[in-house]
């Protein structure tokens, strides 16, 4: 009994531990980044779309194959009917069964069938690229989402590092008050000052919860309570991308992106469209084949006798009456449009309109991409000298500050004076991490362009 309550115990231990280790892991950027495009609901959409297209090839092969249909039926005549085996009229109730089989295939029909297998193979070709775009798509919010988690993590630490302060400076204030050494004025200015910092901290910890959150539902993550990333200190270095021509990112993005392969993939659909519409005007020929038979059960009549009766006899065996009434037809028929109103003339209109749209939206492709590239050089560059900018604002802001606490320190500044001085640097600090978070994000999105995967080097 001792022995199996230490097992239940054990048990029981391991169990814990290993809720324990779930509720308290660390999503990397690479974890999350797969997670999203293994669960997020959009790819498995265009997932989804995929595999249409891959029916759409059975299809497109089938049309090659030739249709084989099977009937049969079985019938009840009752009264004056003509017997479906001799051709007599005859008043009786009788029984019949007949059995076919019909085949078609489709020899010539303007080469629609070959475009149409060419145009499926195609369509399989444009819905991956549509699945490899939005599988990027995701990991660029992901990344973003990510990121936004880290800088409000930062931010955080740096208010509660804040109040930390400002809450020794009341403590201190407020021994300086109870000494005389201090107005209690200038004790209000202080206990305001921490109040606001809570207010800032408050802010900060709900920013980082929704981040959180947000990044949690890109994931399809339920349990987003427990949900955390791993704390990574990104640098905001120098990217080899950036010191690259702009021109040269262009090229490199035209030949990898996949927004212009789908472009092109899209226009050579329409191209096929406007294919399988023309053949509609060419003659087609189809091959067919039919075997019947059928089956009587009504009696037979094998002549008549010296009064002039007719001699009746029963129905031959099934089989033999299946054999002896089986026929088959066979041959080619050749159909020839001739005037169908004008609907051939009009889908091959329609079509050579759809592959203008699709030619248009190629070279509309092309321009966002260039647009798209130009901007994200711009941005990553606004954003380093941003990002620089707030380092030195912040450098001077520190220094500034450090002297403004050695003058309140010996009473040459009074509490406001020194809190502004210091809400000033806490602003600094918080537009650092901002503009270091942004700077990171945008030179990413520039790498991206120019083929570097999300997660590489980040």
């Amino acid at each position: 009994m001792k022995k199996i309550m230490f097992k239940l115990i054990l048990v029981s231990l391991l169990f814990v531990g290993i809720s324990a280790s779930a509720q308290n892991k660390k999503w990397t950027l690479q974890e999350c980044v797969d997670y999203a495009i293994k669960n997020n609901i959009s790819i498995q959409q265009t997932q989804l779309d995929l595999e249409t297209t891959a029916i759409g090839k059975k299809a497109a092969i089938g049309s090659f194959l030739p249709s084989i249909n099977a009937n049969a039926s079985h019938s009840w005549n009752i009264g004056l009917n003509q017997n479906i085996t001799t051709g007599l009229l005859q008043n009786q109730t009788t029984q019949f069964t007949s059995a076919g089989l019909n085949s078609n295939i489709t020899i010539y029909n303007g080469l629609q069938n070959q475009n149409r297998f060419r145009k499926a193979n195609l369509s399989i070709i444009a819905a991956q690229y549509q699945v490899s775009k939005m599988k990027d798509d995701v990991s660029l919010n992901v990344a973003n989402a990510y990121l936004q988690i880290l800088f409000n993590k930062e931010n955080l630490k740096v208010q509660k590092e804040q109040l930390i302060y400002d809450e020794k400076q009341q403590k201190r204030s407020e021994e300086l008050v109870q000494s005389g050494v201090v107005a209690r004025g200038d004790l209000l200015d202080v206990k305001a000052t921490v109040a606001a910092d809570r207010q800032k901290v408050i802010a900060a910890e709900n920013n980082l919860f929704l981040s959180n959150l947000s990044l949690a539902q890109l994931l399809q993550i339920e349990d987003f309570q427990t949900f955390d990333i791993a704390d990574v200190d990104y640098q905001a270095s120098t990217s080899a991308t950036m010191l690259e021509k702009p021109e040269t990112i262009v090229e490199k993005a035209k030949q990898d992106r996949v927004e212009l392969k789908i472009a092109k993939a899209n226009l050579e659909l329409a191209e096929k469209d406007v294919k399988i519409a023309k053949g509609a005007f060419q003659p087609s020929i189809t091959g067919f084949y039919s075997f019947s038979s059928r089956v009587s059960y009504s009696d037979r009549i094998l002549g008549m006798d010296g009064n002039g009766a007719p001699i009746y006899s029963g129905p031959l065996p099934f089989f033999d009456q299946f054999s002896n009434n089986k026929g088959h037809n066979f041959g080619v028929q050749l159909n020839i449009p001739i005037l169908n109103g004008f609907s051939a003339k009009n889908n091959v209109d329609r079509f050579k309109i759809a592959l203008d749209r699709s030619k248009i939206s190629e070279k509309q492709a092309v321009l966002d991409l260039e647009r798209n590239v130009y901007t994200a050089i711009t941005n990553a560059k606004g954003a380093m000298n941003a990002y620089e900018a707030a380092v030195a604002a912040l450098d001077a802001r520190s220094e500034a500050f450090n002297y403004a606490k050695e003058k309140y320190a010996v009473g040459m500044m009074n509490s406001f004076d020194f809190a502004q001085s210091q809400t000033l640097f806490t602003t600094a600090q918080s537009e650092v991490l901002r503009t270091k978070y942004d700077y990171i994000f945008k030179v990413k999105i520039v790498e991206f362009y120019f083929g570097i995967p999300i997660t590489e080097k980040l």
